[in-house]
């Protein structure tokens, strides 16, 4: 690092950077994270149920439940998101520029967070699936997921629900969700809907890199439970900023090391729609 540049401004960097990814990625606080993971592998433990039986005769040996214990890898990967930039051959740096700068590099590392997640959720193997690519999405497709989810024996707490943009243009269509006559606040006027059927709503953009998965006009959203879904994260946004003389400039850059696991298929709901609603 060049002897130029000011360590304050490298600390305020790297503190404006892990600020502004930790509102980048949508998904983060929607599922189980394990944090300073040692190693490219991590193991969720997953424990099955037991079923309680009536007591035998007084003083008889009890008979153990043999409750299943499984482990569950999530294998984790390394990420950059890397910018040459000349902003910093200061002491002193432009804070506009140093903003725009930190938050370019949060949002890739944010979306790429968002990707791990879901590529995860399309690996696995769902409890269930609701709704059908050819129709965009409605209301009773929630309810339909959330009916799985407690026929499952899922709680009811801590539900997310992840959907696209064209899945947000289904449920606004929908009066059961739009309408004042089913919901408290009309989410027609306001443009967003936060909560329905028990689910926190996640509204993910279209993207390149963290965007749902749509195949041949059909996009998968997903119904989970928070506990259901492990996020194991190594190295959790850490940035350096090295002067790189050929380029005459400093290299700016992001790194992340995660990686993602479905822990219980039974907490997890695929939700089919049209991805391109009339």
């Amino acid at each position: 690092m060049s002897v130029n540049l000011s360590p304050v401004a490298v600390t305020e960097f790297d503190s404006m950077v892990k600020h502004a990814y930790q509102n980048a990625s949508l998904l983060r606080n929607a599922v189980t994270v394990r944090n300073n993971v040692v190693g490219d592998t991590y193991k969720f433990r997953a424990m099955g149920k037991g079923t309680a039986a009536a007591r035998g005769t007084t003083s008889t040996d009890v008979s153990p439940m043999n409750v299943a214990h499984s482990l569950v890898t999530a294998t984790l990967a390394n990420y950059v998101a890397p910018e040459y930039t000349d902003i910093f051959d200061a002491a002193e740096v432009n804070f506009d520029e140093k903003q725009e700068l930190a938050q370019t590099i949060a949002g890739a590392l944010g979306r790429r967070l968002d990707d791990i997640v879901i590529s995860a959720m399309d690996a696995a193997t769902p409890g269930a699936t609701v709704g059908t690519g050819g129709t965009a999405l409605a209301a009773t497709d929630l309810i339909d997921a959330k009916v799985e989810l407690v026929k499952a024996g899922v709680g009811s707490n801590d539900l997310y629900c992840a959907i696209s943009g064209a899945g947000l243009a289904g449920l606004l269509a929908d009066e059961k969700v739009s309408s004042s006559d089913y919901q408290n606040v009309k989410a027609l006027v306001n443009g967003e809907i936060n909560t329905f059927a028990g689910f926190n709503v996640v509204v993910i953009e279209d993207r390149t890199v963290g965007g749902l998965t749509t195949a041949s006009d059909v996009t998968a959203g997903y119904a989970f439970a928070k506990d259901a879904i492990g996020l194991a994260i190594g190295v959790d946004n850490k940035t350096t900023i090295d002067y790189v003389p050929e380029k005459v400039s400093f290299l700016c850059n992001g790194m992340l090391k995660a990686g993602a696991a479905v822990r219980d298929t039974a907490g997890l709901i695929q939700i089919n729609y049209d991805a391109t609603p009339a």
